[in-house]
């Protein structure tokens, strides 16, 4: 009797094994501080996915680069090491050239235009090349329009000379600071505040939510609120490991990650004035609030950047981007 019992016991204890196994497990990388609408988009995800599977998938959430930087993320993700993520953009530009398309300067006049543009037909186009690269592509998340930072106040083009400005690892973003003048610098996003406060570059641009939670603004004399470009995220999937679902788990995922991002963009535009209420009140950084006239002139000065790599992106889709833009903006 004994003998049974045990035995009994050993096979319920290895069926408790396998169910534990059976769990789809989720590796969510992003790579802002757990005080940001990410974190709050991807808590969001989490909730969505593991009630709607009824437990069968697990979501564990890695904040603040944890798993190493996006670029790092997104090699790990082509293999199944990591299984989500949002990613900006440009950071994913070397596995899908045409995403640059979204970093172009002033390409978006206000969120709306962005969020309609990202979500229509030339926004699905981008985002479905990253198949190609091991990805399978959601919809695009963000950080918000992005604002520069320097040790000196900057109002024009010109102020912007022989600067040495950080940059992502993006050759548009390269090209974007060397029309105007300045020596870019790609710097890891989670190296650019020792860069800065040691003098190694001089400026860097992000969205306020980056400024303010990597504490930017405490080693930078001056803000420049300029909305000069539009950092947004792709939100991804490892394609081999997503391939390798059952389709109820596939569906159950593509839709929390398309929820998840309607509300990550909502709680990071509500978060945005919170911040820069916060940088003010640090007392160290003097806001300067970019002029119509201002914008239009680095607009002009940037310009040429769309030339550039109107051939890089295709002729076919710039004219469908123009033709978007136009349709959405006259919509406003």
């Amino acid at each position: 009797m004994i003998r049974i019992t045990r035995s009994l016991t050993l096979v319920a204890l290895c069926l408790l094994g396998l169910g534990a196994q059976a769990a789809t497990v989720v590796k969510l990388h992003h790579d802002l501080t757990e005080d940001s609408a990410q974190q709050e988009g991807a808590v969001r995800f989490k909730e969505l996915v593991e009630d709607r599977s009824g437990g069968a998938i697990e979501v564990k959430i890695y904040p603040n680069n944890a798993l190493g930087d996006d670029v790092q993320v997104a090699q790990q993700m082509q293999f199944g090491a990591v299984q989500a993520a949002p990613i900006p953009t440009a950071k994913l530009s070397g596995f899908n050239k045409q995403l640059q398309l979204i970093d172009l300067p002033f390409l978006f006049p206000s969120r709306e235009v962005a969020y309609e543009f990202l979500d229509g037909p030339v926004g699905d186009q981008v985002l479905s090349g990253l198949r190609n690269a091991g990805f399978e592509p959601a919809m695009f998340w963000e950080s918000g329009f992005k604002q520069m930072t320097c040790d000196r106040a900057v109002h024009q083009p010109a102020d912007l000379k022989g600067t040495k400005f950080r940059v992502m690892e993006s050759p548009l973003l390269i090209a974007q600071y060397k029309a105007v003048g300045a020596n870019p610098v790609p710097i890891a996003f989670s190296e650019t505040y020792t860069a800065l406060q040691q003098g190694v570059v001089d400026c860097q641009e992000n969205p306020l939510v980056s400024i303010s939670q990597m504490k930017f603004y405490e080693v930078q004399d001056y803000l420049m609120l300029s909305n000069h470009g539009y950092l947004g995220t792709a939100f991804i999937f490892s394609k081999v490991w997503f391939d390798g679902l059952p389709k109820d788990q596939q569906d159950i995922l593509m839709a929390a990650a398309r929820e998840a991002g309607e509300y990550q963009r909502e709680r990071s535009a509500a978060r945005e004035q919170g911040y820069l209420d916060g940088i003010k009140a640090a007392g160290g950084t003097e806001v300067i609030e970019l002029t119509d006239a201002q914008k239009q002139a680095f607009r002009d000065a940037m310009d040429p950047v769309y030339e550039e790599f109107g051939g890089i992106l295709g002729a076919d889709l710039m004219q469908a981007t123009r033709q978007e833009l136009e349709r959405l903006s006259a919509g406003q």
